[in-house]
C-alpha cells in the first residue's frame, strides 16, 4: 500500500529524483554534469526555510515517488520560474511504478499543501514531448501566455 508523508531533510532522495526529472526521456546527464551545471543543480537544493516543500510516496518505508516545490530566486531562476511568490513544481516517480497514478496523487497533495500555505500558484516547466505535460493539463496548469515555447505553465491557487 502506497502512502504519503510530508519530506524530511532528505538530500539523496531529492538528488535521486533531481536526476530521475532531469533524465525523463533516459541518460543525459550524469550527476556530475547535472550538479557542475548550477540551472540543474539548483532542482536538488531545498531549502525549508525559504518555503521549499515536498511529498513523498513510500511502500514499506521505500520511496517511489517525490512532488516537491522551491521558491528560486529572481536572480537565480528555474526554468520555469514565473514571480518570487510562486514555487516552482517538480516530480519524480520510480521506475516501475509509473501510470498507476501516483504523480497525480502527488501532485494533488502538494496542490493541498500549497493551499493550505496560501500560496497564489504553483509554476512548471515541461519539455513538449514529455508525456507528464497531459497530467499538468489535466490538473489545472495552464500555458504561461509568451512562454509556450519554454513548457512553463502556471496552476493559479
Amino acid at each position: 500500500m502506497v502512502s504519503l508523508r510530508m519530506l524530511g531533510h532528505e538530500p539523496e532522495l531529492v538528488l535521486e529524483a533531481s536526476m530521475g526529472t532531469i533524465n525523463w526521456p533516459g541518460p543525459r546527464f550524469t550527476v556530475e554534469q547535472a550538479m557542475a551545471n548550477p540551472e540543474l543543480a539548483r532542482y536538488r537544493d531545498l531549502r525549508p526555510e525559504r518555503g521549499d516543500f515536498g511529498v513523498v510516496a513510500e511502500v514499506d518505508g521505500v520511496a517511489i515517488g517525490l512532488c516537491w516545490v522551491l521558491f528560486l530566486p529572481e536572480e537565480e531562476p528555474g526554468f520555469g520560474f514565473v514571480a518570487v511568490d510562486v514555487p516552482e513544481y517538480a516530480i519524480w516517480v520510480r521506475d516501475g511504478h509509473r501510470r498507476r497514478g501516483l504523480a497525480r496523487r502527488l501532485t494533488r497533495a502538494v496542490v493541498a499543501e500549497a493551499r493550505c500555505r496560501g500560496l497564489p500558484a504553483l509554476s512548471l516547466s515541461v519539455e513538449a514531448n514529455n508525456p507528464s505535460r497531459f497530467l499538468y493539463l489535466a490538473e489545472g496548469f495552464v500555458p504561461v501566455p509568451g512562454r509556450e515555447d519554454d513548457g512553463v505553465m502556471v496552476l493559479a491557487l
